[in-house]
């Protein structure tokens, strides 16, 4: 009996739940109205956090190019200061020979010191005298030896001619020396102010742009340090990290998209090659260093170490980006191609590869962008060494652009400032062309199934 009522009432719960279920939502009640509108307010408020996001992204790229574009684009101006050069065929020929090597010989310093105590006869004192010429740079006088060796009819001629000055009077041009504090709070005297103050007042100074900036290699002097040595260690490093990396990547992801066993052993390969993406890439410099430079024995410092190097960094980039290109591409057209007779490989080379390559071609270019602006790994094999000539292969002593700046940033001279951030710019808008060309490539070439 007591079995019998218990039934009974569960029948009764059942049927108000049921009944319940059944009932038709009113879309036009008060509560309904409240739940639709906390969910409207809710996605507007994920919304505007969102654009605060973004915002504050946007404001913190701004603020760091602005803070490196203000302190960078000075460098790509020079000052040069103008003095009446005597060219001395007592200095520079005094046999009358000709001779290239006589006159690449002659002292073209002294013709400039020369110069300069000619524009100031009131400085005699030796410290004065020494004073006098930094106002121009010592590599004003290779300037002087080109101009001869290519017109030597200069030799016997006295000429106007604008030399680049010293780093501590661009400085002064160029404002970031006030010649306003105290003589001991700045790096230029009284004197020295004053013969620059005598020079502008007489329009024998002004700023050029500064091509020696883009043409030539690394220097202890600031305005005669430039960039080329280090951006053609960079292309050779690169060009060793693409010759080594693009090949063994794409061969690797496709072994493992196509023709890998799914089996124990490719599934931990491929986690491991998913883990390596993640390593720092000290890591790889370690390993480099280890390697390539103790067990083997390369040329320390040279591109072909570093671009070793970063193709071992590099090489999980590729495969992973590669893995994902070759596994968009649609079976049905693996299956057509093996229905019409096609060999597995050649489906994978005649077919799946072709339309798998604009994914494969951005990948790489996004892995050498990496590549092209990493640090630590080069520094691990000795690249941070202070190289004054341009490498004429990948076997040469060479520097990197990023290496470059690093070793300019470390430089106590105020001039190395601006050479620090006009260097990152022209990284950045190296890395800013190869992504752009990674965006074009996938644009342009992309097939949608």
């Amino acid at each position: 009996m007591t079995d019998m009522a218990s039934l009974m009432e569960d029948r009764a719960a059942a049927k108000v739940i049921s009944d319940n279920l059944r009932k038709p939502v009113d879309w036009d009640s008060p509560k309904i109205a409240r739940n639709i509108k906390k969910r409207y307010a809710a996605e507007r408020r994920f919304k505007s956090y969102g654009l605060v996001a973004i915002c504050l992204a946007l404001l913190a790229l701004c603020t760091l190019a602005l803070s490196i574009g203000s302190k960078g684009y000075s460098a790509f101006y020079q000052t040069y200061v103008q003095l009446e050069v005597t060219f001395d065929p007592a200095v520079i020929d005094p046999d009358r020979t000709g001779d290239p090597d006589v006159i690449g010989r002659a002292n073209f310093d002294g013709l400039v010191k020369q110069a300069l105590r000619d524009r100031f006869p009131d400085v005699t004192s030796r410290s004065d005298k020494r004073d006098l010429y930094g106002i121009v740079s010592g590599g004003a006088s290779y300037d002087l030896r080109e101009r001869v060796l290519e017109n030597p009819s200069l030799i016997g001629q006295t000429r106007t001619i604008w030399l680049i000055s010293g780093d501590d009077f661009d400085m002064l041009n160029k404002g970031y020396i006030d010649p306003t504090v105290d003589e001991g709070d700045r790096r230029l005297n009284d004197n020295e102010v004053a013969w620059y103050n005598e020079l502008v007042a007489d329009g024998a100074v002004e700023k050029q742009f500064h091509t020696r900036f883009f043409t030539s290699g690394d220097s202890r002097e600031p305005e005669l340090a430039g960039i080329w040595g280090a951006a053609v260690g960079s292309f050779y490093t690169l060009l060793v990290t693409l010759a080594l990396s693009f090949p063994i990547g794409v061969l690797a992801a496709i072994y493992l998209e196509e023709f890998a066993p799914k089996n124990r052993f490719t599934q931990i390969v491929e986690v491991n090659i998913n883990n390596l993406a993640a390593v720092p890439s000290i890591v790889f410099g370690l390993l480099g260093l280890e390697v390539y430079l103790n067990v083997m024995h390369l040329p320390r410092s040279a591109p072909v170490v570093g671009g070793l190097t970063l193709a071992l960094m590099t090489l999980p980039t590729i495969i992973i980006a590669s893995r994902a290109a070759i596994k968009a591409v649609p079976p049905s057209i693996r299956q057509a191609a093996l229905g019409l007779g096609a060999s597995p490989v050649q489906t994978v080379t005649h077919h799946v590869l072709p339309l798998a390559m604009p994914g494969i071609l951005t990948g790489t270019i996004i892995g050498m962008a990496q590549a092209l602006g990493e640090t630590a790994p080069l520094l691990m094999i000795g690249m941070v060494a202070f190289i004054v000539d341009i490498p004429g292969g990948a076997l040469d002593p060479a520097t990197v652009l990023p290496v470059q700046i690093y070793l300019w940033a470390d430089s106590p001279e105020r001039a190395f400032v601006e050479k620090t951030s006009a260097a990152i710019m022209v990284l950045l808008a190296f890395l800013v062309l190869m992504n752009g060309l990674a965006v074009y490539l996938r644009k342009k070439f992309e097939r949608k199934w």
